[in-house]
C-alpha cells in the first residue's frame, strides 16, 4: 500500500476501512475497505480530518490484514476446531467441544516469529468448553508481504504433517467410574461421609459414568477386593479416597500396588494434595484422591481429572515438571490450568 494525497487518490481503492465520527453523532466506517475513491468523497475525506489516505499497489505482493486471518485460520481449523469472522484483523480459533487444548509450543513460538504475526493462546493442556475462544491472532500492521503469509501457513502445514498441528483439542471421553471411599470411621458410620457429594460435583463437569461406589474399612484385603470387584464391572477409572497418607495404618497404596497396578507416581509436587497416587492396571487407571479434595476448591485432584478424560495421562517427567507452580495458594492466580470454578468453589472452600 502507499500513502498518497486524497486529490490523487481519486479512482483508485481504499486499502483499509475510515472511520468517521459525525456532528450527527454517527461513528462508524464511513468509507469501507476497497472503495474507489470518487472526487464527490473528497469533502468527507476533508471534514474527517483526511488530507491523506492508503491505496493499493498492486504490484507490491501485499495482503490486507482480514486476508491474512482467514488464510491462517483455514489451516489451523478442523473438524473440532472453527474460526470466528475476522474483526480489524483479528481472528478467534473456538472449539467445538469440551476436552483438553494440547498445543505444539514450538510450532507456535515459529509462527511467532515470522515477521508481523501475532498470535497467542490459553494455556497448554488447558481445559475448554464447548464454543470457547482458546487463540487468537492478527498481524500487527494493516498490511504484510505475501511471503510471510505463506511462511506462517507452510509452519502450520509442516506441524500438521509431523503428526504435532499447533493446535489440537483431544475431546473429553466418557469414561465409567468406580469410587472406593475408606476409613473405618466412615465404614462404620461413626461420622457421615464428605466424599461421595464433592467427587459427584467434580464428575459432574466431565462424561462420567459413576457405575458403583463401596465404602471399605481399613482393611487392606478388603479395599484389594473391591477393586477387583470393580475391575471386573469393567470400570475404566476407580478413585480410592482416604488412607493415602506415609501413616502405618494407611494400606490404600499397599493395596493399589497389590492389585498388579503400575504405579506411575506416589506423590506428586503440588499443595494442597500433595499425596495423590496415580496408577494403571492395563487398561484401568486408579487415582488415590488425598483429603485435601474435601477442604479446598483446587487440589491436584482438578490437574489430573481433565486429563485422565481426555486420555492424556502425564508421565513421571511431566509430572515432576509440575513442581513449578504447584504451591496452589489462595489469592494468587492458579498457574496450572483446570475446569473455571463454580459459584460454590468461588466461596474458598466446597461446603
Amino acid at each position: 500500500m502507499k500513502k498518497i494525497l486524497i486529490e490523487d487518490a481519486i479512482g483508485q481503492c481504499l486499502c483499509h476501512d475510515l472511520t468517521a465520527i459525525l456532528e450527527t453523532g454517527f461513528k462508524g466506517v464511513r468509507f469501507v475497505r476497497g472503495h474507489k475513491v470518487q472526487a464527490e468523497d473528497l469533502p468527507i475525506l476533508r471534514s474527517m480530518g483526511k488530507d491523506h489516505v492508503f491505496v493499493w499497489e498492486p504490484e507490491a505482493d501485499e495482503m490486507h490484514e482480514d486476508e491474512c486471518a482467514i488464510a491462517l485460520a483455514q489451516e489451523l481449523s478442523g473438524d473440532l476446531i472453527e474460526h470466528s469472522q475476522p474483526s480489524e484483523g483479528k481472528i478467534a480459533l473456538i472449539t467445538r467441544v469440551d476436552g483438553m487444548l494440547e498445543i505444539n509450543k514450538s510450532a507456535l513460538v515459529k509462527l511467532n516469529f515470522v515477521p508481523d504475526w501475532t498470535v497467542t493462546s490459553l494455556q497448554n493442556f488447558q481445559p475448554i468448553t464447548s464454543g470457547s475462544v482458546f487463540a487468537a491472532f492478527r498481524i500487527v500492521p494493516l498490511v504484510t508481504k505475501k511471503v510471510n503469509v505463506d511462511r506462517a501457513v507452510e509452519i502450520v502445514r509442516s506441524a500438521k504433517q509431523s503428526g504435532r498441528p499447533v493446535f489440537r483439542v483431544h475431546p473429553f471421553k466418557p469414561l465409567k467410574v468406580g469410587i472406593i471411599i475408606t476409613g473405618n470411621e466412615i465404614y462404620e458410620k461413626r461420622i457421615p461421609d464428605a466424599f461421595e457429594p464433592i467427587l459427584r460435583k467434580k464428575f459432574s463437569r466431565f462424561p462420567a459414568d459413576i457405575k458403583a461406589i463401596k465404602f471399605c474399612p481399613d482393611d487392606e484385603e478388603i479395599i484389594l477386593a473391591s477393586m477387583y470387584a470393580l475391575i471386573d464391572q469393567e470400570i475404566q477409572l476407580i478413585l480410592m479416597t482416604g488412607g493415602m497418607s506415609v501413616d502405618p495404618d494407611d494400606v490404600t497404596p499397599s493395596a493399589i500396588r497389590r492389585s498388579g497396578s503400575k504405579v506411575l507416581t506416589q506423590g506428586v509436587p503440588m499443595q494442597p494434595g500433595n499425596m495423590l497416587t496415580l496408577a494403571r492396571r492395563g487398561d484401568v487407571i486408579i487415582l488415590g484422591v488425598p483429603g485435601a479434595s474435601m477442604h479446598f476448591p483446587r487440589t491436584s485432584l482438578d490437574v489430573f481429572l481433565p486429563r485422565i478424560f481426555a486420555g492424556l495421562i502425564p508421565g513421571k517427567s511431566e509430572i515432576v515438571r509440575l513442581c513449578v507452580g504447584g504451591l496452589m495458594v489462595k489469592g494468587y492466580p492458579l498457574p496450572w490450568p483446570t475446569l473455571p470454578l463454580t459459584d460454590e468453589e468461588k466461596s474458598g472452600f466446597i461446603k
